[in-house]
């Protein structure tokens, strides 16, 4: 199977060790598993996570493990999905200090080179934009 590479950046502005807790925390609001209907999150290294949301009137689970944790600066973890076609891909996120503002760059590979594959990008992007609106920024990263 084909597969594609997503990449999404976001200038957060507060300090890359606050934009990182908040990305692990899944009762922290702008975190990627906040306001999900199930989650079961070990944010260890090959700790597992499951989480459950629901959009468009269907649950979508998700499941992985992390394989990589490096506060401030780094998180990895497997991405497994009905979108992901039950196949492993991995994301990738950097926090990278600029100044008093954190430079968020996620990086999802093994995506399947297809529609619901793709639609990764635009749930990624508000996800993005979600932390964004906690830290009180609208506005998206240069590019």
């Amino acid at each position: 199977m084909k597969t594609t590479e997503i990449e999404i950046a976001r200038t957060i502005p507060a300090p890359a060790a606050d934009v990182f807790d908040v990305w692990l925390d899944p009762k922290s609001p702008g975190g990627p598993w906040f306001g999900a209907e199930r989650v079961i999150l070990n944010p260890v290294v090959d700790g597992l996570f499951y989480v459950a949301v629901q959009h468009e009137g269907k649950k979508w689970p998700h499941y992985g493990r992390f394989l990589r944790i490096d506060r401030p600066q780094n998180v990895e973890y497997t991405w497994v999905s009905e979108a992901t076609k039950g196949l492993e891909s991995t994301v990738a996120v950097t926090f990278e200090s600029r100044g008093n503002q954190t430079e968020v760059t996620l990086r999802h590979t093994g995506v399947p080179d297809d529609e619901m594959g793709r639609q990764h990008k635009d749930g990624w992007a508000w996800i993005l934009s979600m932390l964004a609106e906690r830290f009180g920024s609208h506005a998206p990263a240069p590019a």
